[in-house]
């Protein structure tokens, strides 16, 4: 009893999670492989990530299911989201959504970049930190993405897309979904 309560109550904060954040919860997230990760129990904290040594690009790109694209120095996809207004300097990602899409942070004014062609530049955060921004989108990370690679956001709720290289969203569907 205390197990199926438990997934129960994963569920339902994924749901409350993912409908925070643009939408229903009509799309379940599924990784590279067609796995689903609904019922992984919903996490508050960015993905890890180690520092980006002195020198390195903290954005790169790198080839998926969906193509070529951005993923940070440790090979984490990032995402934008649809309600963000090009160069309105702030993110519409607030609240419960942080939790579940978190964004990307950086040190720097301007992040070093590998490969990535689109305008990359910073916001700041409510909390004073930099947010990066890539043709003047905010862009995230998604908490159910475990593993550099991992694509399991694209088209979550159709608001959430992978960045191609070039800085646009990534519509196209991942193979293995």
């Amino acid at each position: 009893m205390k197990k199926q309560l438990g997934a129960g109550l994963s569920a339902v904060a994924l749901a409350v999670l993912l409908t925070a954040c643009g939408g229903g919860t009509e799309t379940t997230p599924t990784t590279a492989g067609g796995t689903t990760s609904a019922s992984a129990p919903a996490e508050t904290s960015a993905p890890a990530s180690s520092p980006v040594p002195a020198g390195a690009a903290e954005l790169k790109t790198a080839s998926s299911g969906a193509g070529q694209i951005v993923v940070d120095a440790n090979g984490m996809s990032v995402y934008f989201f649809t309600k963000d207004v090009k160069d309105s300097g702030t993110s519409a990602c607030t609240g419960g959504c942080i939790a579940a899409w978190p964004p990307v942070l950086t040190e720097s004014d301007s992040p070093a970049v590998d490969g990535v062609t689109g305008t990359v530049e910073t916001i700041a955060t409510p909390e004073g930190k930099k947010q990066v921004t890539i043709n003047g989108l905010p862009v995230y990370y998604y908490v159910q993405d475990k593993a550099a690679g991992d694509i399991t956001g694209q088209g979550v709720n159709d608001v959430w897309y992978l960045v191609s290289p070039a800085g646009e969203m990534v519509k196209t569907a991942a193979s293995g979904y």
